[in-house]
């Protein structure tokens, strides 16, 4: 997008990344390659409860979290997918685990949204705070009572409303003309 930018209209400054679930820890790993390559600016990311670290596997999760969709065992299946191989405590795997970053300054603004019942909840508000520490301006939202993807399942719940009015919000604002 950046390349083409000029055959799109798109405006080189105003590049977001954003997704959800396993998509939205692909858009935080893009955020950090970008960042670490220097070839191309992001202005924002946008995560909707992201899929950020390989080691929720390895812990238990307490009892009324990752119950409902998106349990322990989905998780194990997708980082075992993404990473080719079991998670392991002591390696990180290279550029494919946003968690793991040691550093995450100058990273960009950043939205990140989360149920209190998903299973990312609290990776989830860790990488928030990470963020914060690292001076990245951060909006968060947690969604109490929310489980994983419930803003797709069901979108007409107030407290679906409100979360995607949330993101919707946070990303124009994010990409408004300085």
């Amino acid at each position: 997008m950046h390349q083409a930018a000029v055959e799109l209209g798109v405006d080189r400054k105003r590049i977001a990344v954003m997704g959800e679930s396993a998509g939205a820890g692909l858009a935080a790993a893009v955020s950090l390659r970008a960042r670490d390559r220097g070839e191309w600016p992001i202005r924002f990311q946008l995560l909707r409860y992201p899929m950020l670290d390989d080691r929720t596997v390895l812990r238990l999760p307490p009892a009324h979290v990752g119950t409902f969709i998106w349990n322990a065992q989905s998780n194990a299946f997708g980082w075992t997918s993404l990473l080719g191989r079991k998670p392991l405590m002591a390696e990180p795997p290279a550029e494919a685990v946003p968690a793991r970053a040691v550093d995450l300054a100058g990273l960009p603004s950043t939205w990140i949204g989360v149920g209190t019942l998903d299973l990312f909840a609290q990776e989830s508000i860790h990488f928030a705070s990470r963020l914060v520490v690292a001076g990245v301006p951060v909006e968060m939202s947690v969604v109490p009572g929310a489980y994983h993807g419930f803003d797709t399942m069901v979108p007409q719940a107030r407290i679906s409303a409100d979360f995607i009015a949330g993101w919707k919000s946070a990303l124009s604002r994010s990409l408004e003309v300085d």
